[in-house]
């Protein structure tokens, strides 16, 4: 109930004090505070804490200025990801070993909605994973990579028949970016 000069304070939103805890004096964040604040947020569970190389692609992911920072909204946006990814994971992971086979990899991909061939799934195999499996960190970059890249390429694919046209400075760009 509101009496009459009482003004009701907004609810604060609980990742708010995770954010603010590394946000400096312009209220952005770049990959080493978002690296402190995933790893006090406890978001990463029992798995390590997450690699400064995969908090600078989250950060791209979400950099629509290109700032290499990001604000309160899109770090917002990030948790939520990152939420789903891991529930994913940790769906996958039955035997609860911190990392994904090739098959639950695959499985898991498909179920995204991507459909790669069994070279490019190799491919992602030998760069994000090691002894044939993928830790938790290593999947979160390669979902971010997949996401962007699939992005980008749609937004080129203006016929919708797989094919995207890019200038060089374009590819480098978008490759380079994320």
């Amino acid at each position: 109930m509101a009496y009459p000069g009482y003004q009701q304070q907004p609810a604060v939103d609980p990742l708010w004090g995770y954010f603010a805890a590394v946000a400096g004096q312009d209220q952005q964040i770049d990959a080493e505070e978002l690296q402190r604040c995933l790893t006090q947020s406890g978001i990463s569970g029992s798995f390590q804490p997450f690699s400064k190389e995969t908090c600078r692609v989250m950060i791209a992911m979400l950099d629509r200025d290109r700032s290499g920072k990001m604000g309160f909204n899109e770090f917002k946006e990030l948790w939520t990801v990152l939420n789903q990814w891991k529930a994913t994971f940790m769906g996958v992971d039955r035997d609860r070993s911190g990392f994904v086979d090739h098959g639950e990899l695959q499985t898991t991909l498909t179920g995204f909605g991507y459909r790669l061939s069994p070279p490019c799934l190799g491919i992602l195999m030998a760069r994000y994973g090691s002894n044939g499996r993928v830790a938790f960190d290593d999947f979160v970059a390669l979902c971010v990579k997949l996401r962007v890249l699939t992005q980008q390429f749609q937004a080129r694919d203006s016929q919708r028949n797989g094919t995207a046209t890019f200038q060089y400075d374009d590819y480098i760009q978008v490759s380079m970016g994320i």
